[in-house]
């Protein structure tokens, strides 16, 4: 079978606390914490550690990762409560890939199901280590069993159970742990008290145990011999063998409790401290070699009030010192170990360690630093999802331009989901998020930490108009005045051309009616006409031809032919029958199979057509579906499309053609100006 990693590991670890929105991770984070002596005791609804930002406390909600470093049975212990809603997911991402395992949090009494398969499936394509803890117990009529096979539905990993509940008069008083066949009677934030497992359940705890061995037995064959010959596991074996399957990604331990009330938090931190894999096995993982040189893999960007930015980062290899010159990033400023956002100077920090450094001005969320001058490896490239919702910004205040722009870097800095466009076009500032509350959270920012009150709206939709018919038309400039006057005369074949095509331009002069040198301008003067045509946006899909004119030896010059062009153009264009044309965008829609006909009625709605839809490769019980939709419709799409999928779904689309748009639709955007419908 191969050597197994098992027996405790030892040295600074980083644990990531995920769950969907509403599980109560950051109650359970907040537990922990409490159980290990950090903070104060834990009071239900009250945080003190997560969720430290107004917006997270405002929407009750968490909006960022938050780290919090302390020491349980004499070894420091790194727990980042990251956020729950999709919206929010992306802050995870850097933090993973430093991680030595996550526990994922799962409410016992609404199992958020769609919601879990989003994290799992992240978790597998990381390879990283997991263990599940199912929350509020005490609120669960279900049987835990019987809810482990609805999670199993999304879990590609088998989960296996480590602890039974107690019950007594339908509700869970205590805990049965299977590994150490000892029942847990639980008490309101204080340890558990230990008892013989009683009589009544003693059937129960010997089936459930059997199991649990079975499954290890999977992966143990010494174990499989000790089963089938009835011989009772040495228990360290047993513990060993939790460890080693954890660590191997072939088992996701389960464990019960109430973070609510810190029932189950102890045994939580007990399995995190021995079974959890250290930094070393997290090395392996990355591919980053063995050796003394440092190297940090930066997790998180703060922007402080008073202590500027500071980058937080794990300690992969080597050690790092305050002080410390970090090419291509910076010298070290500061070095801390973070409690929430509490911060407490240290002078060094060595592998394994989890710290803030102070202004590393050139250090980026999800980079990878050394200390050395030769080029730091890349271990992972973090993909920052397409923007799903997006929204135009502008200062209520116009001297707040140059202090906008500053503040919309510091918040992409924090959060690279978030992403900022400049719409020449238009002259906007675009926007883009993962969510309606993504956004919404970033402009609380924005007037609260930095102090801009901003309006928002709609962005334009970039329309464009093309011409049916084809037209001759004759443009002429002439301007007497004192000296030389201006004189330019044009006559312009205009066409239009296939979709796509773009613009032509050609000349078919005969006899130089029209001098070479002034050829150029009578383009320059063409395209700087079709910026807007007639119904008020850039023309496309159109050939121009200067088929004729004349021109005078004195008063022609390059602009009275530039001008000359445009009265052409402008007085031609209108008869040339334009229409509107709106950018299709080519949709991809992924959601649980279960909406996927809510899915399309939605697309449909919004004058989407369907293109099919098929299995999403990897996933059970997902499907993408595909549509071609135009870019008005897809304003607010993603509020209704997670509406309708318990707030999982998400969309990628890309431009793929122009279309013709007439009518009711077309007459609103005219007169909104390009805005969406």
């Amino acid at each position: 079978m191969g050597e197994r990693a098992g027996g405790r590991q030892t040295g600074p670890k980083c644990v990531a606390i995920l769950g969907p929105f509403a599980s109560g991770k950051t109650t359970l984070f907040e537990a922990t914490l409490a159980r290990a002596g950090a903070i104060e005791k834990h009071a239900p609804g009250a945080h003190q550690i997560g969720d430290p930002s107004p917006e997270a406390r405002a929407h009750g909600m968490s909006v960022e990762a938050c780290f919090a470093t302390f020491d349980f049975l004499d070894e420091s212990l790194t727990l980042v409560d990251c956020p729950g809603s999709v919206e929010f997911g992306f802050d995870a991402e850097p933090v993973l890939t430093a991680a030595d395992a996550a526990v994922v949090v799962v409410d016992a009494a609404d199992k958020k199901l769609p919601a879990l398969q989003v994290i799992l499936q992240r978790l597998d394509q990381l390879g990283i280590p997991r263990m599940l803890f199912l929350n509020k117990m005490d609120k669960s009529s279900a049987g835990v069993r019987e809810t482990l096979k609805e999670l199993q539905t999304v879990s590609s990993v088998p989960l296996l159970l480590r602890q039974i509940p107690l019950r007594k008069n339908g509700i869970v008083i205590g805990s049965i742990d299977l590994a150490m066949e000892r029942a847990y009677i639980y008490r309101e934030h204080a340890p558990s008290e230990i008892q013989p497992i009683p009589d009544d359940d003693r059937a129960r705890e010997v089936e459930a145990r059997f199991s649990m061995l079975e499954t290890l037995a999977d992966h143990d064959d010494q174990l499989m011999e000790q089963l089938l010959e009835e011989i009772e596991p040495p228990r360290d074996a047993i513990f060993d063998d939790l460890a080693a399957d954890l660590r191997a990604g072939s088992v996701t331990p389960v464990l019960i409790g109430a973070a609510e009330k810190g029932n189950g938090v102890l045994r939580l931190l007990k399995a995190i401290r021995h079974d959890v894999p250290d930094v070393t096995e997290t090395r392996k993982r990355l591919g980053l070699p063995a050796g003394g040189e440092t190297v940090l893999q930066v997790m998180k960007t703060l922007h402080t009030g008073h202590g500027g930015k500071i980058s937080v980062a794990r300690v992969l290899s080597g050690a790092i010192a305050d002080g410390t010159e970090l090419p291509g990033a910076g010298k070290v400023s500061g070095l801390y170990t973070l409690m929430g956002r509490e911060q407490k100077k240290t002078p060094r920090a060595g592998e394994g360690d989890t710290v803030a450094l102070g202004k590393l001005d050139e250090a980026r969320t999800g980079a990878t630093l050394t200390a050395t001058k030769t080029a730091a490896p890349t271990l992972t490239l973090i993909a920052v999802p397409q923007p799903v919702h997006a929204v135009s910004l502008r200062p209520r205040d116009r001297k707040d331009e140059v202090k906008l722009s500053a503040a919309l870097q510091k918040l992409t800095e924090e959060d690279p989901s978030l992403v900022v466009d400049q719409n020449q076009e238009s002259g906007e500032t675009i926007l883009g998020g993962q969510g309606e509350m993504h956004l919404r959270v970033a402009r609380e920012r924005l007037e609260g930490k930095f102090q801009i009150a901003v309006d928002t709206d709609t962005p334009s939709i970039p329309y464009r108009e093309t011409i049916r018919k084809s037209v001759t038309q004759r443009g002429r400039h002439k301007k007497q005045s004192g000296g030389h006057g201006q004189y330019g005369d044009v006559v312009l074949d205009i066409k239009p051309l296939p979709r796509g095509t773009g613009f032509e331009f050609t000349e078919t002069i005969t006899g130089g009616v029209v001098p070479k040198q002034y050829i150029p301008s009578v383009e320059a003067g063409v395209r700087e006409a079709l910026k807007q045509g007639p119904l008020g946006f850039p023309v496309v899909d159109i050939a121009v031809n200067l088929a004729d004119g004349s021109y005078h030896s004195v008063d022609s010059s390059d602009m009275a032919f530039q001008l000359a062009a445009r009265l052409a153009m402008k007085e031609g264009l209108p008869q040339c029958q334009p229409v509107l044309l709106e950018p299709i965008l080519k949709v991809e829609v992924a959601t649980p199979s279960e909406a996927t006909a809510r899915v399309t009625a939605i697309l449909s709605q919004r004058r989407g057509q369907i293109l099919g839809f098929d299995t999403r490769a990897g996933w059970n019980s997902w499907d993408m579906v595909q549509a071609m939709m135009p870019q008005a419709e897809t304003a607010n799409l993603i509020i209704e499309l997670r509406s309708a999928t318990a707030g999982v779904a998400s969309y990628e689309a890309r431009f793929d053609h122009m279309a013709e748009l007439t009518g009711r639709q077309a007459e609103e955007a005219m007169n909104g100006k390009g805005k969406a419908a």
